[in-house]
């Protein structure tokens, strides 16, 4: 059936279920909520789970904060089979007796933690000559990703349920690999491995304290439509500036949220934190969010304007 579209501006949480890719999950969503404009904040595969921030409307030019955003997974690598994918859906590549004992997980685990050097997955969404490297490896090319530094925030040994089996949590910067993660470990320890369960507990600022499942959405629109809309805990739909809540705020006026919205920079005073060599602000009018500006000197200069009035 087809829907008119209508101007929904905000956040809404999904703990995506196995087996559905991020693009349908966000697809579906979309539908549901006849929203005219949408977007994701980082993909998971479709045999993980968890925290998928899906965007809408204006909460889209706040994406790249979230996709750049710290993540926490919970993963289990199952030990003594390495496969193509470097999880359960792959061939077997390798395979190994060895078992490593807990004490030597645990000790190996320190030297995969801050800056580390990964390759990637030939199975991801890299692109190589302007393909995706995992379309080149369907098609049986041979693909070569070169390695890339990324940021281990921590990584932790949780449970050991069985000599074949170890669940860890990791809290890693943008661009890190799980799949590559749980690939290295099990060599460095002298075995080979594969993961059997990949969850994201986390996002930025939205945990699984946020998360609405597809099935608690479904009732809202079969029972509650008119919640759809509405914040939690009766509905589902979170403020856009819930993406921006670690960026140091500045008050403007309206006579300043008119000025930046026409693209004009403001003056400003005092200081504000840094954010990763910038300084960046969210510029919050009486009526909420307005934009986020870059100080230049003693002016503000807006680089996302957010039409919410």
């Amino acid at each position: 059936m087809k829907r008119g579209k209508r101007v929904v501006n905000g956040w809404v949480i999904l703990d995506k279920p196995l087996g559905v890719t991020s693009t349908q999950a966000l697809g579906k969503l979309r539908w549901q909520l006849s929203a005219a404009k949408g977007g994701h904040g980082g993909t998971l595969d479709p045999l993980a789970t968890g925290i998928l921030p899906l965007a809408f409307g204006e909460a889209t030019k706040a994406l790249p904060y979230v996709v750049d955003a710290t993540k926490t997974y919970r993963f289990t690598i199952r030990f003594g089979i390495e496969t193509t994918t470097l999880d359960a859906e792959g061939e077997v590549t390798a395979t190994s007796p060895s078992r490593p004992e807990t004490a030597a997980i645990e000790a190996a685990l320190p030297a995969f933690q801050g800056t580390i050097e990964q390759v990637p997955p030939i199975f991801s969404a890299i692109k190589v000559d302007g393909e995706r490297a995992y379309d080149l490896a369907r098609a049986g090319e041979t693909v070569e990703l070169a390695a890339r530094a990324v940021e281990i925030l921590s990584f932790r040994l949780v449970e050991r349920p069985d000599a074949d089996h170890a669940t860890f949590e990791v809290d890693c910067g943008k661009g890190t690999y799980v799949r590559s993660l749980a690939r290295d470990l099990s060599r460095a320890l002298g075995t080979v491995g594969h993961v059997v369960m990949l969850r994201r507990l986390r996002v930025g600022p939205f945990g699984l304290d946020r998360a609405v499942t597809p099935e608690q959405v479904q009732n809202l629109v079969e029972n509650h439509p008119d919640l759809l809309h509405t914040s939690p805990p009766d509905g589902i739909l979170l403020p856009v500036v819930t993406a921006l809540d670690d960026i140091p705020a500045l008050a403007v006026t309206a006579g300043d949220a008119r000025a930046l919205k026409d693209g004009r920079a403001i003056g400003m005073s005092g200081t504000v934190q840094q954010r990763d060599g910038e300084a960046v602000v969210r510029l919050m009018a009486p009526t909420g969010l307005v934009a986020l500006g870059r100080v230049d000197g003693p002016l503000v200069r807006p680089v996302r304007v957010f039409h919410l009035d």
